[in-house]
């Protein structure tokens, strides 16, 4: 499952294009940048807002960057910080199909790029030696062989190892898209150095070959995130190869606007506390600060509650919505009290 590898048959798969001689380079497997996504900054920045994502200047721009470069965005800072929510809305922002590759440790070639149905294989090999005579040949697997002759072993081969078996996962999706994609490869991080140089090929070349097949080039270029949680050091050839993101988490009046755009119905005033109460948690020394996520959980209670305006007294009594640990909830708690007398 080579990236570079040459098909020993030398034919193009299906979704490529072969080149013929002194044809351009686009044309001899980089793809073509395509027309621009976004004519301005600002108009990333208000299309994100359009869609939901309230995207600072310098998300924007990294985004605005990454369609006229034609360069991967490695996202990186803590979780729940909303890197892979920016995939998602830059996908439907341009509309693009979005394909998500989720990164865990033990994630190979066989899950990332594409692999053989063996079981379908096997019941068309079983279906052939049927056809050739094989004892009590069922009609239903003599018809699903063929019509019935004798079917050689070169055929039968040549079919296994045809698009029929083949299994596409979501790199081989992304690079055999027709329509425009946004490619997510989220928590890039978990994977090993292995799988992270495969990755670095890919994003590189946009080609892939299948030996049984051929090489299969991308017909356009992509729109690739990497997303990283900081859980391990990336390679410096991968982090070359990418524009970089660091998405920290929001300031204070980023982060009101944020609950009062995800959370209908919430009072100003009500927004406003949610975002001074986490901006001063945030501040302790918490075995797990709160991301924007379990900001949007605990604003989302509140109203759910019927509160307008918080006190103490619930904040503490619903501290569990926004922190995930016992000696957490209770540091929170006390500084909490403290600033209450």
């Amino acid at each position: 499952m080579s990236p570079q590898g040459e098909s020993p048959r030398g034919e193009e798969a299906a979704g490529s294009a072969v080149a013929p001689p002194g044809a351009p380079p686009a044309a001899l497997g980089l793809p073509e940048a395509g027309p621009a996504r976004f004519a301005s900054v600002g108009e990333v920045r208000s299309g994100l807002a359009g869609v939901g994502y309230l995207a600072d200047e310098g998300i924007s721009g990294v985004v605005f960057l990454a369609d006229r470069l034609s360069k991967p965005v490695l996202v990186e800072g803590p979780a729940g910080t909303g890197k892979t929510q920016l995939a998602k809305s830059v996908a439907e922002l341009t509309g693009s199909r979005l394909i998500r590759l989720q990164c865990y440790e033990g994630l190979d070639e066989s899950k990332a790029l594409y692999e053989w149905n063996y079981r379908k294989q096997l019941l068309r090999i079983q279906a052939g030696q049927l056809a050739t005579g094989g004892p009590a040949a069922e009609p239903a697997l003599t018809a699903a062989a063929g019509d019935g002759r004798g079917v050689s072993w070169k055929e039968l081969e040549e079919d296994i190892f045809s698009e029929d078996f083949l299994l596409t996962r979501p790199l081989l999706e992304a690079i055999r898209a027709q329509e425009p994609v946004v490619l997510l490869i989220d928590e890039v991080d978990r994977v090993e150095l292995e799988t992270e140089a495969l990755l670095l090929e890919i994003l590189s070349e946009f080609q892939v070959s299948i030996p049984e097949l051929g090489t299969v080039r991308a017909r356009q270029l992509p729109l690739v995130f990497l997303t990283s949680n900081n859980t391990r050091e990336l390679s410096e050839a991968l982090k070359r190869r990418c524009l970089f993101l660091h998405i920290d988490y929001p300031d204070l009046e980023r982060e009101r606007d944020i609950v009062r755009a995800k959370i209908p119905g919430i009072t100003e005033e009500l927004a406003d506390q949610v975002a001074r109460i986490v901006r001063s948690l945030r501040t302790l020394e918490l075995r797990k600060a709160p991301s924007v996520s379990e900001t949007l959980d605990w604003a989302r209670t509140l109203v759910l509650l019927g509160i307008e305006s918080i006190d103490a007294a619930q904040a503490r009594d619903t501290l569990h919505i926004l922190l995930k640990y016992q000696t957490d909830i209770e540091r929170a708690a006390k500084e909490l009290l403290s600033a209450e007398a």
